[in-house]
């Protein structure tokens, strides 16, 4: 085994054994770990990965911020806490510094991410109010479509809507006077007949 198969041997021995029960620490295999720093819920907090290469401890190892849980983090938080992590792993050079790293964070937190956003408008966020007000928009206008549709008319019904009018919209003094004389004309003109037929056949029969 080479000297810095050994080193890392026993750095991931140290690393499993301190952070034993703590859920802030992962070991996603044996070159790569996380140390995630506040609550779940709290808009500061945020993951640290570190992965070794084939010669750490003698090399810096890679330190990756662009984690799914980092989302929300702003660039400039990123690139904060990433340089930060490179000034105190340039003076480990050598040595087991994953602890070091992890640690050294825990005590600036508050330092390192003054520059985020308690709110950021995440992109998921947008879509899905996007996705409500479509769909409101959407009914709505499917609301407004069924409404219009009830009163649409025939093109001959609005003509004669029209025509009882005085090309204004408003119906004339007396246009129904035409109809109601009709109708009594034709009730009187009834009431005549039926006492017409029952005075005839009220007159005897000659033989």
């Amino acid at each position: 085994m080479s000297e810095t198969l050994e080193l890392q041997a026993d750095e991931r021995e140290a690393l499993q054994s301190i952070y034993e029960g703590d859920e802030a620490f992962k070991e996603i295999d044996p070159t790569t770990f996380q140390y995630k720093y506040g609550e779940d819920d709290n808009f500061k907090s945020f993951l640290v990965e570190i992965k070794w290469g084939e010669n750490y401890p003698n090399e810096m190892p890679t330190i990756n911020m662009d984690t799914f849980y980092n989302r929300n983090l702003v660039p400039a938080v990123k690139q904060t806490i990433q340089k930060a992590l490179q000034e105190e792993g340039e003076q480990w050079l050598g040595c087991g510094m994953t602890y070091t790293l992890f640690e050294c964070l825990k005590e600036r937190l508050d330092e390192l991410t003054s520059e985020q956003p308690e709110h950021v408008a995440t992109q998921s966020i947008d879509l899905d109010k996007v996705g409500v007000s479509a769909i409101q928009i959407s009914d709505s206008t499917d609301n407004q479509k069924k409404e219009v549709k009830k009163e649409q008319l025939t093109k001959a019904q609005k003509r004669r809507q029209w025509e009882k009018t005085d090309n204004k919209g408003e119906l004339p003094r007396g246009y129904n006077w035409v109809d109601i004389v009709k109708h009594l004309s034709q009730t009187g003109y009834k009431e005549e007949q039926k006492a017409a037929n029952a005075a005839n056949s009220s007159l005897p029969v000659s033989g």
